[in-house]
C-alpha cells in the first residue's frame, strides 16, 4: 500500500529501496509496474549506520543490474560503506548467522553453568569480537529488536530444525514482557544504578530475575591465551581447551560455523560475501570461514 502511493509521485528512473530485513524485498513490490520494479531493491543498513560499515544490497529478479551498480558506487564513494550483495532470504546474511550464534549462547546461559559476565568475557576481544561482546550488545540494540528478528526467522525459514533453532528462549520472552529490553528502557542484562558513591553497573541474575553487583569473571584459560597475538591461533587454543572455556566455545561457536557453511549457498552469492558481512556488520575480527 505504501509503495502504491510512492509510485504515484515517483519520477520515472528514480531508485526506490527499503531498509527492511523482515519482509521479502520482491514481495513488497508485487503489483508495481515493470519500470518501478527495475528500479527497486533492498538496502539494509546496520545500526548504528554511522559506525558499522556493512550495507547489504538485495536485488530482486526484476532489479536492473545497472541500478545495483549505481547504488554500490554511491554507497562506497559517498557513504563509505562496504557493500555486500545478499539473496532475498529471511534477514539476509549477517543477521541470520549472527543471531544463530546468539541463540546458541542463550542456550548455554539457560544451562546455568556460566554467568553473564563470564559469557561476555568469552565472546569479546579475547575471540576477536567487540568489547560489548554478547549481552552488552543485546542491551545496546534492544531485546525487542532481537525478538523481532528471531521470530521472523522462526516463521519464515524453510527447514523445521532451523526454525526451532531461532525459537525465543523463555528468559528473553520474560524480559521483553517486563519491558527490560536494554539501554533504551534503562535495564536489560545490565542496569546502571546511581548511589551515593556514584554509578554502579548491576547484572541480571536469570535465576532470580533480580539485579546483583557485577562480578569479575575468573577464567584462567582466557587469561593465559591473552598473550597469543595471532587471533586465529588464540581462538584455536581456546576452542580446543579441555576446560570450561573450551566447552563453551564448542557448544556455541562450533554449531555456528557448521550452520554458516550449510546455509551460505542459500543466503549469499559467495563465501567472501559472508566473510565481509560478519566483519563489517558484527565487527568480527575473523570471518566464519577464516575462523
Amino acid at each position: 500500500a505504501l509503495l502504491h502511493k510512492v509510485e504515484a509521485h515517483r519520477p520515472a528512473g528514480s531508485i526506490v529501496s527499503s531498509n527492511t530485513s523482515g519482509i521479502p524485498i520482491a514481495a513488497i513490490a508485487e503489483g508495481r509496474s515493470d519500470e518501478f520494479r527495475r528500479h527497486w531493491l533492498g538496502t539494509h543498513f546496520f545500526n548504528p549506520p554511522r559506525y558499522l560499515r556493512l550495507l547489504e544490497v538485495i536485488p530482486t529478479v526484476d532489479t536492473d543490474p545497472a541500478i545495483v551498480a549505481r547504488i554500490g558506487t554511491f554507497a562506497d564513494h559517498y557513504l563509505g560503506k562496504g557493500m555486500v550483495i545478499a539473496k532475498d532470504t529471511p534477514n539476509f546474511i549477517a543477521n541470520n548467522i549472527g543471531l544463530f550464534g546468539v541463540m546458541r549462547i542463550l542456550d548455554v546461559l539457560a544451562s546455568g553453568r556460566y554467568t553473564i559476565e563470564e559469557i561476555d568475557a568469552m565472546t569479546g576481544p579475547a575471540v576477536g569480537r567487540p568489547k560489548s561482546a554478547t549481552f552488552r550488545t543485546m542491551d545496546l540494540t534492544g531485546l525487542d529488536v532481537l525478538a523481532h528478528v528471531a521470530s521472523n526467522l522462526a516463521e519464515r525459514l524453510d527447514d523445521e530444525a532451523d526454525r526451532r533453532a531461532f525459537a525465543l528462549p523463555p528468559l528473553i520472552q520474560d524480559m521483553v514482557k517486563r519491558g527490560w529490553i536494554g539501554e533504551k528502557a534503562g535495564q536489560g542484562f545490565y542496569r546502571k544504578q546511581k548511589g551515593s558513591g556514584g554509578s554502579e553497573i548491576l547484572t541480571l541474575d536469570p535465576d532470580t530475575m533480580e539485579y546483583r553487583p557485577r562480578q569479575s569473571p575468573r577464567l584462567g584459560p582466557l587469561e593465559a591465551a591473552s598473550s597469543i597475538e595471532d587471533p586465529g591461533e588464540r581462538l584455536r587454543t581456546l576452542f580446543l581447551g579441555k576446560d570450561r572455556v573450551g566447552e563453551f566455545m564448542r557448544a556455541t561457536l562450533g554449531p555456528t560455523l557448521v550452520y554458516t557453511a550449510r546455509v551460505t549457498p542459500t543466503i549469499a552469492h559467495s563465501v567472501d560475501a559472508v566473510e565481509r558481512a560478519m566483519r563489517w556488520g558484527f565487527s568480527w575480527e575473523l570471518g566464519p570461514f577464516e575462523t
